[in-house]
């Protein structure tokens, strides 16, 4: 029954996200939207919108370590596994605005989380600063487009489409029923990770962050994949930026302001996964750089290291034996190769002649 109870939220969250982002989707592009930014706001806070339920689900059960797991694991997920997966498929283009704005916003404000997180909690004051970086975000995102948008618009004559009353209060009719599916499922995946994690002696934090995570992400995943393979590969890179900044911001912001005493941080999380999750984060600029194309093989790294990041998670939760070499291995020459490497290709971008 928990694992029924388990699979059916599961199904309830992603129908609930795909209702929810068909209507959001057509809604922000009847106000002539980007593409980019539809990702980077719309689609990636309505994808998104299962974390957001499972987090304040969680927290007002007492569940603080689900809410917190599933924005760290998360945000791992969508750039190691949903990047990779869709790059894997199909080379990904990141614009310059990526490189510029969004992704180094990612990192700082993955790194303002790190930093709240060191005193072994996320405050209800931080929460309420995550929130206001959610809403500046917001507003730089709408601010570049329109501006993006007036600068089209004075090269060419062409009218924006403009979609019926009928046929938005439709979509916004899918957004309100995406939106309560997503609360349903939310309710129902929580219970049956807790009583799953209980059952097989697991901590709660650790199925937050691997079951729950990729869970609540495959909304990402699938809308990336998709918007990849229908050529609109900006809105899939953009979905995975945006959904970690929303993560970070509006879903921890608000399960930490809800909390009545903030949400207490683990000393594992501060010592593994908050770093994990910064070096992710990093990681995203010099595989941006190369060209602007994000390649099968960078995407290929990617899941590789997703599929690391899982095998060190179980072998810490089951006290294995291999867990020390592999942690060595890891440690000692896996993540440093990588690291020169990445920081070459990014010296090598920064150097590159304009013309060579």
């Amino acid at each position: 029954m928990d694992f029924a109870l388990f699979l059916g939220g599961l199904c309830l969250l992603i129908a609930g996200a795909e209702v929810l982002v068909r209507g959001a989707s057509r809604l922000a592009a009847a106000l002539g939207i980007s593409p980019l930014v539809i990702g980077l706001t719309v689609v990636s806070f309505a994808t998104g919108s299962p974390e957001i339920a499972v987090a304040v689900s969680a927290t007002l059960s007492g569940q603080g370590d689900i809410a917190l797991g599933n924005v760290i694991g998360s945000n791992i997920f969508n750039v190691l596994f949903v990047l990779g997966s869709s790059a894997l498929v199909v080379p990904l283009l990141a614009a310059r605005r990526l490189v510029r704005i969004d992704v180094p916003l990612m990192i700082a404000i993955s790194a303002a989380v790190v930093v709240m997180s060191l005193d072994g909690s996320v405050s209800r004051l931080d929460g309420m600063l995550l929130l206001v970086a959610l809403v500046a975000y917001v507003v730089l995102s709408i601010h570049i487009s329109r501006s993006s948008e007036q600068d089209a618009s004075s090269t060419t004559n062409e009218p924006r489409s403009r979609r019926a009353p009928r046929a938005m209060a439709v979509d916004l009719l899918l957004v309100g029923g995406g939106l309560l599916l997503l609360v349903a499922g939310s309710d129902w995946m929580v219970d049956g990770a807790v009583a799953i994690a209980r059952r097989i002696g697991v901590s709660d934090t650790v199925i937050s962050l691997t079951i729950v995570a990729a869970a609540t992400s495959l909304p990402e995943g699938v809308t990336s994949l998709v918007a990849a393979l229908r050529g609109e590969r900006d809105m899939a890179v953009g979905n995975v930026v945006g959904s970690n900044v929303f993560n970070l911001t509006g879903v921890l912001g608000l399960a930490a302001l809800i909390s009545p005493a903030g949400m207490d941080v683990a000393p594992a999380v501060i010592a593994f996964d908050l770093p994990v999750m910064l070096a992710v984060a990093f990681a995203c600029l010099p595989v941006f750089f190369t060209g602007g194309t994000i390649s099968r093989t960078e995407g290929a790294v990617l899941l590789a290291y997703y599929a690391a990041y899982m095998i060190y998670l179980v072998l810490a939760a089951t006290a294995h034996d291999a867990l020390a070499p592999f942690s060595a291995t890891m440690m000692g020459f896996v993540l440093p190769i990588t690291a020169l490497t990445l920081a070459i290709v990014a010296w090598r971008q920064l150097h590159k002649p304009p013309h060579g």
